[in-house]
């Protein structure tokens, strides 16, 4: 399990790039994302995990790709449905295995009417992965009437770790360390719904100077104007330290070239 991990955020810097391009589970063909292997694949090379469900995986990308993968194991809703939290595992954990997964992830949704179903969800999927040494990522997601504020978050992010989650995944807010300092596991931050490039960028930062290893980004990254500079940029700042104004100077200076 440590060995996964440590594939995962980087050792050296103990941060990570993680690229999110499990949209389609519920959302279907996303824009930007239609033709997920033409957009992914480019991305790869810039990328520390690639977060994405087995179908995408097996049918759109190389098999040699050396970019761990955290494989999404939960669905069962889309969003024609007003509530998403009635999940299941959708995916086992032999097949997580066989496709030589680094992690698995799983959405919980504290809060809404399927609370308790998505928390034994992951509780049956941290058991299941300690028989195989696979890490399991918790998403936090949050529904539609749940405030994103550091007491929710905090308290979403907390009953993840204390349930065995190896990381958590939830959104940035305001007092984001409140919510690092009451979870004793890794947490990286969602990119969430497209906004400006320069936006974008302080929010990677912000996260990484209040604690977070690192970002799980995906439509501030494909639905960018320039989707590879973009994540060119957002790697300066989480695996190299660069502020918001140097990594937009890079993503400026990149974008559009001829890749």
């Amino acid at each position: 399990m440590k060995n996964r991990l440590s594939r995962i955020i980087n050792p050296k810097t103990g941060h990570t790039v993680m690229l999110a391009v499990d949209h389609g589970y519920f959302q279907g063909p996303t824009s930007g994302l239609e033709r997920p292997g033409e957009v992914i694949t480019p991305l790869l090379p810039w990328a520390d995990a690639v977060m994405l469900t087995r179908g995408v995986l097996r049918n759109t990308i190389d098999a040699t790709i050396s970019n761990p993968v955290v494989l999404r194991v939960s669905g069962g809703t889309s969003i024609l449905k007003d509530d998403l939290s009635n999940e299941d595992i959708t995916t086992s954990m032999r097949d997580a295995v066989r496709l030589n997964a680094a992690a698995v992830a799983l959405s919980i949704f504290v809060g809404a009417p399927n609370e308790k179903q998505t928390l034994v969800n992951l509780a049956r999927l941290v058991d299941e992965g300690e028989e195989y040494g696979m890490p399991v990522l918790a998403v936090t997601a949050v529904g539609r009437d749940m405030v994103r504020d550091a007491r929710y978050l905090g308290l979403a992010s907390r009953i993840a770790a204390e349930l065995g989650a190896s990381m958590v995944k939830t959104y940035y807010c305001e007092n984001f360390g409140k919510v690092v300092e009451g979870c004793p596991v890794p947490i990286v931050i969602a990119g969430g719904k497209k906004i400006p490039e320069p936006e974008a960028l302080k929010l990677a930062y912000n996260a990484i100077q209040e604690g977070a290893v690192g970002v799980d980004m995906g439509r501030n990254i494909f639905q960018s104007e320039d989707p590879i500079a973009m994540i060119q940029a957002v790697r300066s700042i989480v695996q190299e330290g660069y502020t918001p104004d140097e990594a937009l100077e890079l993503f400026n200076s990149l974008k559009g070239k001829k890749k």
